[in-house]
């Protein structure tokens, strides 16, 4: 831990953006050491290192949080990196989300000097204890890095040696207000740690008909790229990056915005390698703008990617390659975007936490990762941001200080939670987050103007109205990324959602909230007279959520619906998620398998023909002409429309957690074939064992199933019932009635 140690900065201007702290210290050469521990964090990213070996293996420590009440404090066990006699801790700073572009809406601009703090503790064997602390004895230098920027990239010069970096001087103490407000900020890390993950070598490198070198990894991913060369003093390697080409093969990154995502890398003399230290790029491809001939960039380069390291738990295939790419994609586009905190894309200048994008994905997120220390960090820095009227902010950190609270983004408060529970059956989770979903309730209940509704309200205009709505949505009017659904109808909904949950809440945590489910009672029959589905989004929450008393009326319209218009997908970031369950739910399986499975645009399997390797972020990024959606909102590398998976896990291999038996204490595995996936399997790690689900059907039309369960379990096929003890088990059918 931190109790002793002070903040120190820059102690003078000339220093570059990324500063060396450094200090010099003696362990008692007669002792022997018997345990060491390093605490540090600093304000931006850091890399520590001890006689001149790095501390960890956390890529841009200590992690995003909402610095302005939280800051991560990390502790490592260093004991075998000392040496008895003279050692020497060095700490890198950068500006990271807290100092760099990304976070200037903070006022952390790159004039705002970085700052450090850590605590070395050492215990000798004879049970003396010698600490070395931060404070005014410390050094700060300037580093190699001479530009630093998540949005822009890195610049690195190892040509300068020692002797060449600017003299050192004392570091200065932050002053006493503002370090203070830091150490009050200060949490021991709470996330998982994002490290370093597969590494993977070009497929190709061509000549694109503008002239232009480019290099193709085959797998858009985030993370950067290793250079590994044998060069010259004073070489230069820079390139910039992309995730696609252009329709006539040529380097394509107009939809980076403002982002630069660069990378420079000035090399010394001899066998050298470099990757960048405090940022990262959402890419399948890089351009070489300057490099020297006899570096090959297929032997030469190697691009890593990096995302939080959690415990990879389900895994899905079945007969179809195009599903499967499909599924693939999905991972792809959730290790890319879980980087501490679940952002909406990679690549360009945004990387946000946007609240609806996470609780649309935070089931999918937790059948093909153990996401709950994930979500649980990230939550906390939710209910940091949280404002004092109980209303959610749209992104978290809310580095660009949005004022909205968007119906279906702000629910994630009360989703994401409820996600987690039944997942991991965890309370703590609901215990945490309890009065930050009564906040968020009573700020929709005082903010509406119609009772027992949600409907637009004069307070806290925006520019573009005050709900997102069907975000994307292919039947929005023109000019708008906005659907047709109507906001009240969508905002009403999910005000009855949440009030559910809250009570939800209530009952595993034994709390009165018995105001809350009159409420919820209200809402609905409120809803039920006021709203009648007209689009089809309407027709998908009304299923889906329980608020219509004619559900195989509005289950029937919809699947006509879907039919007439030839099975194509109309829905955005709200509804695409529920839309197979309201299908599948309702006695319309065969649908939502056509859905599914479609190929032409707009499907999921479209993007997939047009050699997708992650999720994007609209159905026609690229069309069949190879014409670009758009350059300002465009991302190849957006996990909503991913939210697919879970529909994969839960209803076509029958995985699914329910709250009667949170976690998968005793789960239900209800399987639902379709002949034209020809076979599918699923599994699933829970904290009870491995839960296995498969099926496939044979020659002669019927189905075979395999399905092993840890625990007690209830299989269900072809709506018969089993009550079954741990085992594996197999059965057969003629047809699924399910």
């Amino acid at each position: 831990m931190i109790k002793d140690a002070l903040w120190i900065g820059i102690g003078d201007a000339n220093i570059s953006l990324c500063p060396e702290f450094s200090r010099k210290f003696s362990l008692n050469k007669e002792k022997e050491i018997k345990h060491a521990e390093l605490s540090v964090t600093a304000l931006g990213v850091y890399e520590a290192s001890i006689n001149g070996c790095r501390v960890g293996n956390f890529v841009l420590a200590p992690g995003c949080t909402s610095y302005k009440k939280r800051l991560q404090y990390e502790t490592y066990d260093v004991t075998e990196m000392l040496l008895r006699g003279e050692n020497k801790i060095s700490i890198l700073v950068g500006a990271g989300w807290y100092r760099g572009r990304i976070s200037a809406a903070y006022g952390k601009t790159h004039s705002f000097p970085a700052a450090v703090i850590s605590e070395l503790t050492v215990e000798y064997g004879d049970g003396e204890i010698f600490t070395q602390v931060t404070d005014e004895s410390w050094r700060a230098g300037e580093s190699r890095i001479l530009a630093s920027d998540i949005y822009d990239g890195e610049t690195y010069d190892a040509s300068f040696d020692d002797a060449c970096l600017s003299p050192s001087y004392p570091a200065k103490l932050l002053d006493s207000e503002y370090a203070d407000f830091a150490s009050e900020t200060l949490v021991p890390h709470e996330g998982e740690y994002v490290t370093e993950h597969e590494r993977i070598k070009p497929c190709a490198y061509f000549i694109t008909p503008k002239g232009e070198r480019v290099v193709d990894f085959g797998q858009n991913l985030a993370g950067y790229v290793e250079i590994s060369v044998n060069a010259r003093l004073g070489d230069k390697i820079e390139f910039t990056h992309a995730e696609t080409l252009d329709g006539e093969g040529n380097f394509y990154r107009d939809n980076y915005r403002g982002a630069e995502a660069k990378a420079t890398y000035i090399c010394r003399d001899g066998n050298q390698t470099y990757k960048p230290h405090f940022t990262f790029y959402g890419f399948r491809y890089i351009k070489l703008l300057s490099c020297p001939k006899d570096v090959n960039p297929l032997e030469c380069f190697t691009a890593v990617a990096i995302y939080s390291d959690m415990k990879r738990t389900g895994y899905f295939s079945c007969g179809n390659e195009k599903v499967n790419r499909l599924y693939e994609n999905t991972l792809w586009s959730q290790r890319s975007n879980f980087i501490d905190i679940p952002t909406d894309c990679p690549q360009r200048d945004e990387r946000m936490g946007w609240t609806g994008d996470a609780q649309v994905f935070a089931s999918s997120a937790a059948y093909n990762y153990d996401v709950f220390k994930f979500f649980r960090k990230w939550l906390r820095d939710l209910r940091a941001e949280q404002r004092e009227n109980g209303a959610v902010t749209e992104i978290v950190p809310n580095f660009w200080n949005l004022a909205g609270s968007s119906a279906a983004w702000g629910d994630a408060a009360a989703i994401i939670p409820w996600k987690m529970y039944l997942a991991y059956g965890d309370e703590s989770i609901l215990d945490e987050n309890f009065q930050s979903v009564k906040k968020w309730v009573d700020f929709i209940t005082n903010d509406t103007k119609d009772p027992y509704l949600w409907t637009c309200c004069a307070s806290e205009k925006r520019v573009w109205g005050k709900h997102y709505g069907d975000w994307l949505a292919l039947d929005a009017p023109a000019g708008s990324y906005k659907g047709a659904t109507d906001d009240d109808f969508i905002a009403s909904v999910f005000y009855c959602v949440s009030v559910r949950l809250l009570t939800e809440y209530g009952h595993v945590l034994g709390r009165d909230v018995s105001e809350y489910e009159e409420l919820a009672k209200k809402i609905r029959d409120t809803f039920v007279s006021r709203f009648s589905p007209v689009t089809e989004m309407e027709h998908v929450l009304a299923l889906y959520f329980d608020m219509t008393d004619d559900a195989a009326g509005v289950a029937a319209a919809l699947n006509e619906m879907i039919k007439n218009d030839g099975y194509k997908l109309n829905t955005g970031f709200v509804g695409t998620p529920y839309l197979l369950y309201a299908l599948s739910e309702n006695g319309y399986a065969e649908t939502a398998y056509s859905l599914l499975l479609r190929e032409e645009y707009p499907s999921w399997l479209y993007e997939v023909n047009h050699g997708a390797t992650t999720i994007w972020e609209h159905w026609d990024g690229i069309n069949d002409e190879g014409n670009f959606w758009s350059a300002d909102m465009n991302s190849f590398n957006h996990y909503a429309y991913g939210s697919v998976i879970g529909w994969l896990y839960e209803v076509a291999a029958g995985i699914a957690a329910d709250k009667e038996n949170p976690g998968f204490s005793r789960p239900t595995i209800k399987p639902c074939p379709d002949k034209r996936l020809g076979h599918a399997a699923a599994r699933l790690e829970t904290q009870y064992g491995t839960i296995c689900s498969e099926w496939t059907y044979t020659a002669d039309g019927s189905v075979k199933y395999k399905i092993s369960v840890p625990t007690d379990a209830v299989i269900i096929i072809c709506g018969e019932r089993h009550e079954v003890s741990a085992g594996e088990y197999e059965f057969s059918s003629r047809e699924n009635f399910v």
